[in-house]
């Protein structure tokens, strides 16, 4: 399974990066607002890491405004995936985009009939966001089960990506289901990596080593 980071913080990606544990990495307005820089620039720092999968998501509610922002966005870097809403608008472009060779991440998914339908018109990331469907006192886990089960069904090329991660329960569940990809908070990720005995065990290890006879 693939490991991404949800944000557009330069100096968070490129700590994950060079620990050497991160494939990916998904923006949308939200994050890129909050670090007060131009978008373009963001994008171009981060695809400049190496980072091989790079979601930057359009702002048009619009067909022709999609394709539009779409194919910009596509020329910023090979690496770029450009991010399409769920929505009836969404799919045309995205079928459009698909066709032209542009690899589009389907977001704002809800339901296992909208990831249906994002296969279908060629997308080449589906992201259900099973943070949100929590809030709402439904099961996300439950969303990406079904997603899985249609996409092996049918050998869709979709891959399943799962957005609105909120703790490394999460990413468990997601690789227990077998989704292909989960993206997270730097803070999930960085959860990843800890576990309380690793530190007890570590600060034993040292203490025992330093009355090993030395010299």
């Amino acid at each position: 399974m693939q490991l991404f980071l949800d944000t557009a913080s330069v100096n968070e990606i490129r700590t994950m990066w060079e620990v050497g544990i991160l494939d990916g990495v998904t923006t949308n307005p939200t994050l890129v607002a909050k670090e007060g820089r131009k978008f373009e620039e963001v994008l171009r720092e981060v695809c400049a890491l190496g980072v091989p999968s790079v979601s930057a998501e359009v702002v048009a509610t619009d067909t022709e405004g999609m394709l539009r922002e779409g194919r910009h966005l596509r020329e910023i870097h090979p690496a770029i995936y450009v991010k399409v809403p769920m929505t009836a608008p969404g799919l045309k472009a995205t079928k459009i985009l698909a066709k032209e060779g542009t690899r589009v991440n389907m977001t704002l998914v809800f339901s296992a009939n909208q990831a249906l339908l994002a296969a279908k018109v060629g997308a080449a990331y589906v992201s259900p966001f099973i943070g949100r469907l929590d809030d709402q006192g439904e099961l996300g886990m439950d969303l990406i089960r079904d997603i899985v089960q249609i996409y092996r069904n049918y050998s869709f090329a979709t891959k399943v990506l799962v957005a609105s991660v909120r703790h490394p329960v999460h990413v468990l569940e997601a690789a227990k289901i077998g989704a292909d990809i989960v993206t997270m908070p730097y803070s999930v990720m960085e959860k990843l990596v800890q576990h309380p005995l690793t530190d007890i065990g570590l600060a034993r290890f040292l203490k025992d080593w330093e009355k090993v006879p030395k010299g």
